[in-house]
């Protein structure tokens, strides 16, 4: 049985997924990339995007444009001044100054280890609300959970 999986670059994905977002409420995208790690794992999760219909706030996920060209999937840090301060999960540096017009869509769900997450269940709430309170800790946390998890292997 063939299979019919293409994998398509970001240039190639992103005017159809724009198109798609104006068409219909929700959009799927497989994650490519670590960045949202430990929360979303490389081509395992899919994103579910959608257009943004409300102010975008402090935890939420977006797919935006650098002015590099660029996608890339991220969490708010920070919305102040007009402008919006990301990070991504697994990281510790922010990316400042993202302008609300290199912002393409917001996550409303998650398809994680197969099972769908949006807001309000556990594990999205605990990204949202917790994880993004600990960037500076973040090494820390991840280095200590690495060490405890080979341990139990």
């Amino acid at each position: 049985m063939e299979s019919n999986i293409r994998i398509l670059s970001a240039e190639e994905l992103i005017p159809p997924l724009l198109e798609l977002l104006e068409a219909t409420d929700c959009v799927p995208l497989v994650i490519s990339g670590n960045s949202m790690n430990p929360f979303l794992v490389h081509h395992r999760d899919t994103v579910y995007l959608s257009k943004i219909r409300r102010s975008l706030k402090r935890g939420d996920m977006i797919l935006y444009r650098r002015d590099s060209g660029k996608f890339v999937l991220q969490r708010i840090y920070q919305a102040e001044h007009g402008t919006f301060t990301l990070v991504g999960d697994a990281q510790t540096t922010l990316e400042r100054g993202i302008r609300p017009d290199q912002v393409l869509a917001v996550v409303t769900s998650v398809r994680r280890k197969g099972k769908i997450l949006r807001s309000g269940c556990f594990w999205w709430e605990f990204f949202r609300k917790v994880w993004i309170r600990l960037v500076p800790l973040r090494p820390g946390i991840v280095s200590f959970y690495s060490g405890v998890s080979r341990l139990f292997r």
